[in-house]
């Protein structure tokens, strides 16, 4: 079972508060989630990687700490502090921790099916 952190009548947390990072692997935690967007406090240990995937939502990472590196379709972005990612739908991704780190991820809502 998921639990979520905030309400929709919270209005603010301190990452100092929540943030936990695991001795390995990946921790999420969901922050809140709406009908429009799922906001998810994500922390992996260092070393960590999460294979490369794809989602059919656009998805943001804002990095709260730490350092690592995102493949984004092929190109290597590096994380670290006040690094923001805008990741559209379906684009293939990887994450990799080279030190302990922690990022906000949002999920927008599902992107319709188009030929555009």
């Amino acid at each position: 079972m998921t639990t979520t952190i905030m309400s929709l009548k919270t209005t603010a947390i301190h990452w100092t508060d929540i943030l936990e990072h695991p001795q390995t692997g990946v921790k999420s935690k969901i922050l809140l989630e709406d009908g429009n967007c799922r906001y998810a406090l994500m922390s992996l240990a260092g070393g960590t990687d999460i294979a490369e995937h794809a989602s059919g939502r656009n998805a943001t990472v804002n990095v709260i700490e730490g350092q690592g590196v995102l493949t984004l379709e092929g190109k290597e972005i590096v994380l670290e502090l006040g690094v923001f990612v805008f990741i559209p739908a379906n684009a293939r991704h990887a994450v990799k921790a080279v030190t302990n780190l922690a990022f906000l991820l949002t999920l927008s809502e599902q992107v319709a099916d188009s030929n555009h």
